[in-house]
C-alpha cells in the first residue's frame, strides 16, 4: 500500500502532523497508533459515573504563542480558567508556585512583595556554577524551602536525588515575588469545553487521514510504501535499542470517586513530603463538570511501564547523542515529539515543534 506520508503515533504531534498533511497539502496520510484510541497522553473519557477524566494524569493547556492556540481553537472551544495549585507542608496547605502568600503562610508572616523578595535573597544560597536542579532551587530559595518543598517531591517523581538532575527539571517551577498565586502565567489558558479526546477528534475529521489503532507500526511498516515517516514513539524503539535503552519515568494511577460534590481546595495538591503518592488531582475543577460526585486522581511515580518522562541526567543525554547521529542520517523519516527527540515538551511546545517542522517541509 502506497502513502506519501505515514505518521507513527495518534498523540497530538502525530495528530497535528497528519491534519497538516491533509489539510493545508491535500495528501492521503495513514496515522498508526499501537493504542486502543487516538490522543495519545492527552487522551481523556467519561467514568461509568460520567465525570470527565484524563486517563493519563492532568493537562492543563497554558502558551503565550498565539500561533498554537489559534490553531488548536479551530478544534475546540475553551473553557478557560486559572490553574490553581496547593502542596502540603508541614500540615498546611500552601500555594504552589513559591509567592509572596507562599512565604507568608510557611513562617507564618506578613511581609510585603519587596519584603519577600529581600527574604528570599537571604535565603539563597551562593552558588558558583548552577550544574543541577539542586543548585537551581538552592540558588533560588535556600535550604530551608527546598527540603520542604524541592528535594522529597523531585525524589519521589524522579527515583533519585535533585544533584542529579539536569537544570531543566527544577527551572521549569516558576518563583514570583507578587501575590501571583496562578500555577501558568501564560496568556493563554483554559481546557477544551468539550475534553481533549473530541478535539483530537476534530483535528483528524479530514477523510484524507486514515487512522490503524491496535497496531504496533513494525508490523505493517514492511509492507508499506512512502515518501515520509513521521515517527513520535520512543527513539531507542526504533532503532531496536542499538546504543541501549533509554531511560523513562513513568505512572501508575490510583483513580477515586467519593459520593460528594468536593474533595479537596484546589484541582491539584502536591504532596512532597507525605504518602508515596506525588499529587492528587480533583477533575471537576480542572474542567468546570457539575456532577454530584467527584472523582479523584493518585500518582505514584514508578521506573516501569509506559514512557512518560525522558530522564533528565547527563547520562542519559549522553547516551541519546548516539541515536540522535542516527536520526540525522535519515533521509525519509522526521523524529517529533517528546518520545522521540527525549525532551520534555509542554503541549504548545509540541505543536510548535509541528508546526515548524511542516513550515520547513518535514525535512529529516
Amino acid at each position: 500500500m502506497k502513502y506519501k506520508y505515514v505518521v507513527v503515533g495518534a498523540g497530538l504531534a502525530g495528530l497535528a502532523a497528519a491534519e497538516r498533511i491533509a489539510e493545508v497539502l491535500d495528501e492521503e496520510v495513514l496515522v498508526i497508533e499501537k493504542r486502543n484510541h487516538i490522543g495519545g497522553n492527552v487522551y481523556d473519557s467519561y467514568n461509568e459515573e460520567g465525570i470527565l477524566i484524563h486517563n493519563y494524569g492532568p493537562h492543563i493547556f497554558h502558551t503565550n504563542d498565539k500561533e498554537v492556540y489559534e490553531y488548536l481553537s479551530q478544534f475546540t472551544p475553551w473553557y478557560h480558567f486559572w490553574h490553581r495549585v496547593l502542596t502540603y507542608v508541614d500540615g498546611n496547605l500552601i500555594p504552589m508556585p513559591i509567592t509572596v502568600e507562599t512565604v507568608n503562610k510557611m513562617y507564618n508572616l506578613n511581609l510585603s512583595c519587596f519584603e519577600v523578595e529581600e527574604f528570599l535573597e537571604k535565603q539563597a544560597v551562593p552558588m558558583g556554577e548552577i550544574r543541577t536542579s539542586k543548585d537551581v532551587a538552592l540558588s533560588k530559595v535556600g535550604e530551608d524551602i527546598y527540603k520542604k518543598i524541592f528535594e522529597n517531591y523531585t525524589r519521589k517523581q524522579w527515583g533519585v536525588d535533585p544533584a542529579e538532575l539536569d537544570t531543566a527539571v527544577i527551572s521549569r517551577i516558576p518563583i514570583r515575588a507578587n501575590r501571583d498565586t496562578r500555577y501558568f502565567s501564560d496568556k493563554y489558558q483554559g481546557m477544551p469545553k468539550y475534553g481533549y479526546t473530541k478535539m483530537c477528534e476534530n483535528m483528524i475529521r479530514n477523510k484524507k487521514i486514515k487512522i490503524l489503532l491496535n497496531t504496533d507500526y513494525k508490523e505493517v511498516i514492511g509492507d508499506l510504501e512512502y515518501d515520509k515517516l513521521i515517527y513520535t514513539g520512543p527513539t531507542d524503539y526504533f532503532y531496536d535499542y542499538k546504543h541501549g535503552k533509554m531511560a523513562y519515568r513513568s505512572l501508575e494511577f490510583q483513580f477515586e470517586t467519593y459520593s460528594r460534590e468536593e474533595y479537596q481546595e484546589a484541582p491539584v495538591v502536591n504532596y512532597p513530603n507525605d504518602y508515596d503518592f506525588t499529587r492528587i488531582t480533583e477533575f471537576k475543577k480542572l474542567t468546570g463538570q457539575e456532577h454530584k460526585k467527584t472523582t479523584i486522581l493518585k500518582e505514584f511515580p514508578t521506573g516501569e511501564g509506559e514512557p512518560y518522562y525522558p530522564f533528565p541526567t547527563k547520562e542519559y543525554q549522553q547516551q541519546f547523542k548516539l541515536y540522535q547521529a542516527d536520526m540525522e542520517k535519515e533521509e525519509k523519516v522526521v523524529f517529533l515529539g517528546r518520545l522521540a527527540e527525549y525532551r520534555y515538551y509542554n503541549m504548545d511546545g509540541v505543536v510548535r515543534r509541528v508546526l515548524n517542522a511542516f513550515k520547513g517541509g518535514f525535512r529529516g
